[in-house]
């Protein structure tokens, strides 16, 4: 079998050409990063969990009429999903302060929002991803205003869904951040939700004890990580369960 053509290797995946034309195989990787890269490990088992949640929430947003890049989960660590042109934003939705915004408007983690807030910062790692406003996005040129608009519709629907999916499950979804992809079908251009959505991009709480079950756990030093992610996974059902038996001992 011939080697695969990787065409990008990020913090936690690697991109793959894919097997069809507009296709690309995303592989989860178990390094964790934070702070821009600055604190580094490799967390046994990170990624199959990432993949495993990811395909669960691009899935059930498939299912609510939300458009993502997501095709088929190949195997523990790998997804096929579709070929798409990256839009150079992170987009935040906050529902509670916590980190960066309670750090720049002091703010106290754990505070409900008024509404849901929607941040976007520019990706560029060198950079450190540095929070813009619309007015910076238009006068570069990186999204119209009419993706901006679909951008934010976009946001709020995942924020919508996933709340509810985590509510039911005694979590408090407290932020996200999340990518979108733009299609071509013709000369229709479509705006799709693409990268991950995984607790590595998301800040989730137990809703009765305030514990963190998120990359919180790894920035912060606050205990196993994938024991964290695979409580979120025990809790949304998405990991199938033992069923070990015993063997039998024939005379």
């Amino acid at each position: 079998m011939a080697r695969r053509k990787k065409i990008y290797e990020g913090k936690a995946k690697i991109l793959y050409e894919g097997p069809e034309p507009g296709t690309i195989v995303q592989y989860f990787k178990d390094d964790a990063t934070a702070f821009n890269a600055e604190k580094k490990d490799v967390i046994d088992g990170k990624g199959v969990l990432n993949n495993r949640l990811s395909e669960f929430f691009m899935t059930g947003l498939a299912q609510i009429g939300v458009p993502t890049h997501f095709i088929r989960r190949l195997n523990m660590r790998e997804q096929l999903v579709r070929n798409c042109e990256i839009v150079p934003l992170e987009v935040i939705v906050r529902n509670y302060a916590a980190g960066t915004m309670s750090k720049r408007l002091g703010i106290a983690e754990g505070t409900q929002l008024p509404r849901p807030i929607v941040e976007y910062c520019y990706k560029d790692d060198a950079l450190g991803d540095p929070l813009v406003t619309e007015e910076h996005i238009a006068a570069f040129g990186w999204a119209s205003q009419q993706d901006m608009d679909d951008i934010l519709s976009l946001a709020l629907r995942v924020n919508d869904f996933m709340s509810g999916v985590m509510l039911a499950v005694g979590i408090r979804l407290v932020d996200f951040k999340i990518e979108i992809g733009r299609v071509f079908e013709g000369d229709f251009q479509r705006l799709i939700i693409a990268d991950e959505i995984s607790p590595d991009s998301c800040r989730l709480w137990d809703i009765e004890t305030g514990q963190k079950l998120d990359k919180d756990v790894f920035r912060r030093d606050l205990g196993s990580l994938t024991d964290a992610y695979s409580e979120v996974a025990r809790r949304l059902g998405v990991l199938p369960k033992s069923n070990v038996t015993k063997p039998t001992l024939i005379n």
